[in-house]
């Protein structure tokens, strides 16, 4: 998906919220703010899609900052929550795959432009399908040799560890991550950090620190699952961004809660 022009100013905030996290300094944070703008002015176009641009401007402010992880403190926190809030959901041995999907979508209201206190309510809130695939889901799963889990924000985990479960009782599944902080997204060394090896399947990187999944730059090894998998769930608007761009597979199935409009509006669906 390619960027719009109301994205520069969703690029811009994002700039300044990393270079917030990832400087202690005024003076440090000015200077990150001020190269990241040169970078943003000089790249932005509406031919590339913003997760080539956000990449860029991720990577220049651990630069300068010499921060590997400025969102470290908000996964953690996202992640306590989740774990917290999964210990309420009780059995969900009756749950049918719709059930699943609506869970693990409820992850998705994690958006680390979001105070925790308004996650929450959103995660409460109920789950409506505006585009619903649950029954091509359901017959293509019966005939699926191997699954690939794409994964989104490190507290997405919990929310999605009961339909990668699911998942798991149809074929082996494998549950993607970044390579390196990138956001909040959750990557290889989160997963051992908080504690999750235990609950998912086998787990792969997409070899880089791109939110979603820009092909040119993810590692062979991805790749190449991604072309051998029988059947991929999406999660995020960052996957959406990127995979759209691809031909079409008729194996990619994406769940993701639209929080911005350009994402709505490429989707035909209300804005969240």
């Amino acid at each position: 998906m390619k960027a719009r022009e109301e994205c520069y100013s969703c690029l811009e905030g994002l700039l300044r919220q990393a270079a917030e996290l990832a400087a202690e300094q005024s003076e440090l944070k000015d200077q990150v703010i001020e190269q990241g703008l040169q970078l943003l002015d000089k790249e932005f176009s509406t031919d590339k899609t913003t997760i080539v641009v956000a990449t860029k401007l991720h990577r220049l402010v651990r630069e300068l900052t010499g921060n590997r992880d400025p969102y470290r403190q908000i996964k953690e926190a996202e992640v306590a929550m989740a774990v917290e809030l999964r210990r309420s959901v009780g059995d969900d041995t009756k749950w049918n795959l719709r059930d699943y999907l609506v869970y693990a979508a409820r992850g998705n209201n994690i958006d680390f432009f979001m105070a925790i206190d308004d996650i929450i309510k959103e995660i409460a809130k109920p789950v409506e399908f505006s585009i619903d695939d649950t029954p091509e889901l359901e017959r293509k799963l019966t005939e699926t040799k191997s699954i690939l889990y794409l994964a989104d924000n490190a507290g997405e985990v919990p929310f999605d560890v009961p339909l990668v479960r699911l998942f798991g009782k149809y074929a082996p599944v494998t549950y993607v991550v970044k390579e390196s902080p990138v956001q909040d997204d959750i990557t290889i060394a989160d997963v051992e950090k908080f504690g999750m090896t235990g609950e998912l399947p086998g787990i792969l990187s997409t070899g880089t620190d791109t939110p979603g999944v820009v092909m040119d730059m993810a590692s062979p090894e991805f790749k190449t699952s991604f072309e051998d998998a029988d059947l991929v769930l999406a999660k995020g608007m960052g996957y959406w961004e990127t995979l759209e761009e691809l031909p079409a597979r008729g194996k990619v199935f994406h769940l993701l809660k639209t929080k911005c409009k350009p994402v709505a509006d490429s989707l035909g669906v209300n804005l969240n």
